[in-house]
């Protein structure tokens, strides 16, 4: 075979690998587990939304436009920002600007740097470079500020007494919540720093298995996975100090208190839904 070819993925050979699915429902059926159908459920919906994506992401390649490709990156921004909120366990109210400005940030300065300064991309708009990469780093960006935010609501909720007692001895909301703030960063880019301990020994990344596949140089995959996990540690650094202090605007009142939602959590959002109608 050639070394530049790749082996073509047909639509019967999409319904061959349903076999993968119908293993694991085996084994569900088998141990009593009840997962049939959600496994049902999810593989159409996986089949659905890879399709679709697929397609739109066929026109905007072919299309090639500045625009559209500014228009797909401020959606999938606005998206990660949507999950990022979903993802918390306490109340979720004024957390939205937070992770939309947090995530924006990170993913811009990454964004550019990779594609002007180290790939040099020309256009810069080039979609078939911009989208992918955008793609892996909004989806680190999202689950650093998720993360990190979440730990941070946990964080304070436990230091409650002591932050109070900073707070009553004069000092600042920022100053008060420093450990907080330290554990939950840490907290948010653990997950990058083990990924990148172990990447190559005990897992081969979906982009560097994927150029392999389609016939490139493996030396030349290394490369662009090395660049991907620099820029994802830097991507998710930016994002989770963003995020964090953020959140100190959120959990904590402007006269340095700390925040009733703090405390009351979903509650304080359905209180002060409540109050909106009236």
């Amino acid at each position: 075979m050639d070394a530049n070819s790749y082996i073509h993925i047909s639509n019967m050979d999409l319904l061959i690998a349903l076999l993968f699915i119908a293993i694991s429902g085996a084994i569900s059926h088998w141990q009593k587990l009840e997962l049939e159908r959600d496994m049902a459920v999810g593989t159409i919906r996986a089949f659905a939304q890879l399709l679709a994506v697929g397609f739109v992401l066929q026109q905007l390649f072919d299309a090639a436009r500045w625009y559209w490709v500014v228009l797909a990156l401020a959606i999938m921004t606005t998206v990660a920002a949507h999950n990022g909120v979903r993802r918390q366990t306490g109340a979720k109210q004024g957390l939205f600007t937070v992770m939309m400005a947090a995530i924006a940030t990170g993913a811009s300065i990454t964004l550019i740097l990779v594609i002007g300064v180290v790939l040099r991309v020309g256009p810069w708009y080039m979609p078939q470079y911009v989208i992918p990469i955008a793609g892996m780093i909004l989806g680190n960006c999202m689950n650093g500020a998720a993360l990190v935010v979440n730990r941070l609501h946990s964080e304070l909720t436990l230091r409650r007494n002591q932050v109070e007692a900073a707070l009553a001895l004069g000092a600042p909301a920022k100053q008060a919540a420093s450990e907080a703030m330290r554990e939950s960063l840490r907290a948010a880019m653990m997950p990058t720093i083990n990924s990148m301990m172990t990447v190559g020994l005990v897992h081969l990344p979906g982009m560097m298995t994927g150029q392999m596949i389609s016939g490139t140089s493996p030396l030349d995959a290394v490369r662009y996975q090395i660049v991907v996990m620099l820029m994802i540690a830097a991507a998710t650094a930016v994002t989770a100090m963003t995020a964090a202090f953020g959140a100190l605007g959120v959990f904590f009142t402007p006269f340095h208190q700390l925040s009733p939602r703090l405390e009351l959590g979903e509650a304080w959002d359905a209180y002060t839904h409540d109050k909106s109608k009236h």
